[in-house]
């Protein structure tokens, strides 16, 4: 009985588990003669413990939480990634359709092109980066760390912190007191907006290959957020400039330079001509002489000569796609309420201390950008040119038998840059209530920034709900009426900015009050030098639908911290309309439309005009825009987007062979795809 008894305690042994020593061990139960009856109870207990286990394991491959399946869907996509380009690495180059497109640089090489004049490259808004200098506590381990334009990753560390130092003075639209952060120097300033996009780094490499480098080939790197006479103030921006192209001009065996600025670089560079041959102490010294004896061409791409309307739709209400990669972050809870992340709210809060978004606002008035009942694109929204058909310079220019356009059945009243509603966008002027200028809803004169709202103000949180309410009530906004708008719900922005910006139309250029330099940026009140060899191009691509008038409605919030205006992206056109998700189109560049990148090259400059006094030859150079055909392209060589014009093969080869001494008439003249001549003659403008 007693082996029996033993055998017993061997067969039901009870495990033991000790995690802390790691390890486990055996304890055997005490069985008697009493205990008999418990033996198959604890059986029982151990059998249906294994069959749970067993149970539960084969239950956990199916129950998969959320983030199993992101984690699976994000390793199969790196995988797919990573298979296909391997695959495509082990192609042979010579098979059909994955040969690498030789690039205009090694073509025009071979074909015995050589770099001849010094090149300068001339950023635009929000493309240069930005570096940390001095900061605040939260920015510890920043310091000469990119804020802008780089990897973009302490937007996810310190959101909040990212913003104050990208904020300037609310007065003065400087520094904050205790912060310094500064454009990024030479060529990889603006080469790479962010990992794999780039913006000028095709450019410079196919530069390159004919044969610039460092000593013939600058960015001219400045801090985009400043007007662009604080720029000198505070970095000298204008006076390096200035001896750069100089020292270059001296060191390449004196040879004038071309200047290649791109969209908001291109009326900072004119700011600059007029800045350069001014007295000090604010201008350069340089002499009535000075372009002359330097520059050789200006090649403007992506000409924001006469501003773009998106400029207003972001001051207004952060919706600019200027900003959209800010807040692709999150999409679908900008607006949102519960999680109160009030995204808007900050983009708002830091733009409206960047001064140089109001050097983007629309130039030139009613005369250049409609009124109620009159605008230069009425009648034809889109226009674009049937392949093969471009047409040239000569009798040929206005040919519009290569052309097509959208015939809209009732004209569009683009004049109306901000309309309150559909309707009020198609409503004859009539029947519209407007309000004159003197009477606008009173601005708040209070500098008391800290709201009442909250920690997260804007200056819409110190308005009264019955001057929101004013404001909508006014159906329609015109060039002339908008800035009257602007001045109402940013009047500190406004106030601010307006002392280095100008945006009407010179009736007389002898004024003295012209020799100010808030009018050097606009090419509707000042002159170009007088330099007759120079010559100008606007550069810009064509076929893609551009922002050129809003529908908006208020907001149906009525909380604090809350933007009270948006646009109303349920407001529809019909088949074949321009209206799109509350936002009228023309043909441009997806950023700037025809009308302000082409007017001056096409009339406003076209000869010798009051703007143009010494007959400085003007072209124009249109790049009808192309999709790539294929995932293999990247995002095209044959672009016309505004900032992907920057890898368009003919754009870089028109550079290419300017910089290398060619003319405008050697490189064909004007090249027009668009409508912009026959909307140049529907404004009457005195030249």
């Amino acid at each position: 009985m007693a082996s029996i008894l033993r055998f017993r305690k061997l067969c039901y042994l009870e495990p033991v588990r000790c995690s802390s020593l790691g390890f486990q061990s055996h304890v055997t139960p005490k069985v008697g003669k009493k205990d008999d009856g418990i033996v198959p109870k604890v059986k029982t207990v151990v059998v249906e413990k294994k069959r749970d286990q067993q149970k539960r394991n084969k239950r956990q491959p199916n129950e998969w939480r959320c983030i199993d399946y992101c984690c699976w869907m994000i390793g199969c996509m790196c995988t797919t990634w990573w298979l296909l380009l391997f695959l495509y690495h082990c192609l042979p180059a010579t098979w059909p359709g994955f040969q690498v497109p030789e690039s205009p640089g090694t073509r025009l090489k071979r074909e015995g092109l050589t770099a001849l004049h010094p090149v300068v490259l001339v950023p635009g808004i929000v493309t240069g980066g930005l570096e940390l200098w001095e900061g605040r506590p939260c920015s510890e381990g920043l310091f000469r760390k990119r804020l802008w334009a780089g990897s973009f990753s302490e937007i996810f560390k310190r959101p909040l912190c990212w913003l104050e130092h990208l904020s300037l003075n609310h007065e003065t639209g400087l520094d904050p007191p205790g912060i310094r952060v500064r454009a990024v120097p030479g060529l990889v300033s603006a080469d790479y907006f962010a990992p794999g996009y780039f913006v000028w780094a095709v450019l410079i490499e196919n530069l390159a290959k004919v044969g610039y480098e460092g000593k013939n080939l600058h960015m001219a790197a400045y801090d985009w957020r400043l007007s662009f006479q604080n720029t000198e103030i505070r970095d000298q921006a204008l006076s390096r400039l200035k001896s750069k192209i100089e020292l270059m001009y001296l060191i390449n065996g004196y040879k004038k330079v071309v200047v290649v600025p791109h969209s908001m670089g291109v009326i900072y560079f004119l700011h600059f001509l007029k800045w350069v041959e001014s007295p000090p102490p604010t201008g350069g010294g340089g002499g009535s002489g000075w372009c002359a004896k330097h520059i050789k061409a200006i090649m403007n791409i992506g000409p924001a000569f006469l501003g773009v309307p998106k400029a207003v739709s972001n001051i207004f209400s952060s919706e600019a796609k200027d900003i959209a990669f800010i807040r692709s972050f999150a999409p679908g809870l900008l607006d949102s309420e519960i999680l109160g992340l009030q995204t808007l709210e900050h983009i708002m809060r830091v733009s409206r201390t960047w001064d140089s978004i109001v050097s983007l606002l629309p130039k030139g008035g009613e005369t250049i950008w409609g009124n109620l009942d009159w605008s230069a694109e009425e009648g034809h929204g889109f226009s674009f040119a049937e392949k093969g058909q471009a047409s040239m310079s000569g009798n040929n220019l206005n040919n519009s038998n290569g052309r097509r356009s959208l015939q809209v059945k009732d004209p569009v009243k683009y004049g109306r840059i901000i309309s309150f509603g559909k309707v009020a966008s198609q409503l004859p002027s009539s029947q519209l209530s407007t309000l004159d200028s003197k009477e606008f809803p009173p601005t708040n004169t209070s500098t008391n920034f800290n709201s009442s709202c909250g920690e997260v103000w804007t200056e819409y949180d110190e308005m009264s709900r019955e001057r929101i309410r004013k404001i909508a009530e006014n159906k329609a906004y015109t060039a002339r009426t908008l800035f009257d708008l602007l001045r109402s719900v940013a009047p500190k922005m406004m106030q601010r900015a307006e002392a280095h910006f100008a945006h009407g139309i010179s009736e007389n250029l002898d004024d003295p009050k012209y020799d100010h330099y808030k009018y050097w940026s606009n090419p509707l009140e000042t002159r170009l030098p007088d330099a007759p060899d120079m010559e100008i191009y606007c550069l810009y691509g064509v076929g893609i639908p551009t922002e050129r008038a809003y529908v908006y409605k208020s907001s149906p919030s009525e909380k604090c911290k809350n933007i009270p205006f948006r646009i109303d992206s349920s407001a529809e056109g019909e088949e074949g309309s321009c209206l799109k998700s509350g936002v009228y189109f023309v043909d441009g560049d997806e950023s700037v439309p025809v009308l302000s990148a082409g007017f001056m090259c096409a009339k406003g400059w076209r000869g010798r005009t009051r703007f143009n006094p010494s007959g400085m030859a003007t072209h124009i150079r249109e790049y009808r825009h192309k999709p790539p055909a294929s995932l293999l392209e990247g995002r095209g060589m044959e672009s016309g987007a505004h900032v992907d014009i920057m890898g368009n093969v003919a754009l870089i080869e028109d550079v290419l062979r300017v910089a290398a001494g060619a003319t405008g008439a050697e490189i064909g003249g004007d090249k027009i795809y668009s409508d912009i001549l026959r909307m140049s003659e529907r404004i009457n403008i005195r030249l």
